[in-house]
């Protein structure tokens, strides 16, 4: 067993800085050593006392350096795998893992060759109202699962803000707004059923002046056993938007209700009535974003990850369930494209 683990931080954007703080505040067997990326990566740097790498390759030169974390525009994390693999680095990369299937294959494939590890964030699996609605699902409470519907829905006034910050969204090479949004949802469908999608339908629009693809997207999603779903990501919606809309979900089983918001509140009906079974701590992430309440699944995402270097086990959320995520997303875009039905797995790569 390693006694800690040397991070380094690639990125300094809000995520960077979600990141840092965990590692520096909450993680237990790690320690930050360097950052690097981004235009904030000096500030950030000197504000936890610890310098600046001139690149990532200058980073992974550190012989303190076990792993990297990846907050980068998705566009950019195989380049970077590259470089991190090559030195022998672990790689903990924010979700989407990458844009395409065929970018998450060459990231797996380096780093399977390098021997080192790749896990990938999905802070929603390890929210405490998520980890409590998961397993009344495993435990029975609503029986066999029959039908799931998921949505995230932003008011376009949000995203013109999102957009003017983080213009990398605009690069056709990137997974935008949707990929961001959608990973999350996907892989949250995936992971709440236990089964996998075998068949997709979407439809994709931008309706609104935001000169981006696929900021409204409507998708059915046939899963295993006959589980039927939908997901609806939007980004383009007149204020006031829709309450409860962030990350919501509904699970409907043989005998009980799940409807929950990943921030909010989580219910279940069963018999003749609805109860709150769980109501999470409130934070304002855009106000306080160190605040321990809102790093919590990131803590843990992280804490996943040390652990399986520090105890040498599998990480919970490797390269295959982010490449899953990414998989379902572009299939989404494929079946818009043809207007057909698209069936996984996918077979070729998606161009342009």
């Amino acid at each position: 067993m390693t006694d800690s683990i040397g991070i380094g931080m690639i990125g300094s954007g809000f995520m960077g800085l979600s990141y840092s703080q965990a590692v520096v505040a909450h993680v237990e067997g790690a320690h930050l050593v360097s950052i690097t990326g981004g235009r904030r990566a000096a500030g950030l740097a000197e504000e936890h006392g610890l310098p600046a790498d001139e690149s990532v390759a200058a980073m992974v030169a550190r012989a303190e350096i076990d792993a990297v974390i990846v907050a980068t525009p998705d566009q950019c994390r195989l380049e970077i795998a590259e470089t991190v693999a090559a030195a022998g680095k672990h790689l903990l990369v924010e979700k989407p893992m990458a844009p395409t299937v065929a970018e998450c294959d060459q990231m797996i494939q380096l780093c399977d060759q390098a021997g080192v590890k790749l896990g990938v964030v999905k802070t929603e699996r390890f929210r405490t109202l998520t980890r409590k609605a998961k397993t009344l699902i495993d435990e029975g409470a609503l029986g066999p699962i029959w039908m799931m519907r998921t949505m995230s829905a932003f008011p376009i006034s949000l995203t013109r803000d999102v957009f003017a910050e983080r213009q990398w969204m605009y690069d056709p090479a990137s997974g935008g707004l949707f990929m961001g949004m959608a990973s999350h949802n996907a892989d949250f469908l995936r992971w709440l059923s236990g089964k996998e999608v075998r068949k997709v339908f979407a439809q994709v629009n931008t309706f609104s002046d935001i000169d981006a693809p696929a900021q409204s997207v409507m998708a059915q999603l046939e899963f295993e056993d006959g589980i039927m779903a939908h997901m609806w990501t939007t980004s383009e919606l007149p204020d006031p938007s829709i309450p409860d809309s962030e990350v919501r979900f509904e699970v409907v089983g043989r005998d009980a209700i799940l409807d929950f918001e990943n921030f909010n509140f989580l219910r279940m009906g069963k018999g003749d009535s609805w109860q709150d079974v769980f109501i999470p701590e409130k934070f304002d992430w855009a106000n306080d974003p160190k605040n321990p309440v809102r790093l919590e699944p990131h803590t843990r995402v992280i804490q996943d990850f040390v652990d399986s270097l520090r105890f040498d086990r599998e990480i919970n959320v490797g390269g295959l369930e982010g490449r899953a995520a990414v998989e379902i997303c572009e299939a989404c875009l494929r079946s818009a494209e043809s207007g057909q039905a698209i069936e996984l797995p996918l077979t070729g790569s998606q161009e342009g």
